[in-house]
């Protein structure tokens, strides 16, 4: 906003002008929200939005202003009484949120409290050990050892290095087995396939 405009908005303002009040929120909501985001703790950004905060702020100065409560002089002291306003009122929902802070905090340090993974079902477990003696049948044994090292989720690059092969090689193998499985095909090493 530029000065002389401002200074218009001002008297209208003090005269209890709604329309000016509406461009009054207009012109100073971002930096409003720019004032609440920089002194809002990170931690609770997730709690509330910084537009929760000035919109709590305007209904203030709305019901000051109707009840003529208060004269501006000039733009900075405006300036400087919003700046005050909100930040009152963020102090006000950071104390409310204090609680919620201290029982997340206690939740942070406390891992007895947490729950449990999620054990699999047993038909779950029938279900992986059928496959995996479904993936023994169809892959030649010398490639055993790598299914046994991603089993245990071991990355590829790892697996390479244990077992002499190319990554490549190991990616490849894996993706024609995989597609074999889908598929139920012949093994890998009756059809001419993959081999390190």
């Amino acid at each position: 906003m530029q000065a002389e405009p401002l200074e218009a908005l001002l008297e209208k303002l003090n005269r209890g002008d709604m329309e000016a009040v509406e461009q009054l929120l207009m012109g100073y909501e971002p930096y409003l929200r720019m004032v609440v985001r920089r002194y809002l703790p990170r931690r609770l950004r997730a709690k509330f939005d910084s537009v929760d905060v000035v919109q709590s702020v305007w209904v203030h100065v709305l019901h000051g202003l109707r009840a003529s409560r208060w004269q501006f002089m000039d733009t900075p002291r405006l300036r400087a009484f919003l700046v005050r306003v909100t930040r009152r009122r963020l102090t006000s929902r950071l104390r409310h949120y204090h609680t919620a802070l201290k029982h997340e905090q206690a939740g942070e340090t406390d891992l007895e409290v947490l729950p449990a993974f999620a054990q699999p079902r047993p038909s779950e477990v029938a279900q992986a050990n059928e496959l995996w003696e479904k993936m023994l049948v169809l892959c030649p044994p010398e490639h055993h050892a790598l299914l046994q090292l991603r089993r245990t989720g071991m990355p590829l690059v790892e697996i390479a290095s244990r077992t002499g092969m190319h990554e490549g090689s190991v990616r490849r193998i894996l993706r024609r087995l995989a597609s074999q499985c889908a598929l139920r095909q012949e093994p890998i090493g009756a059809s001419g396939g993959v081999k390190s």
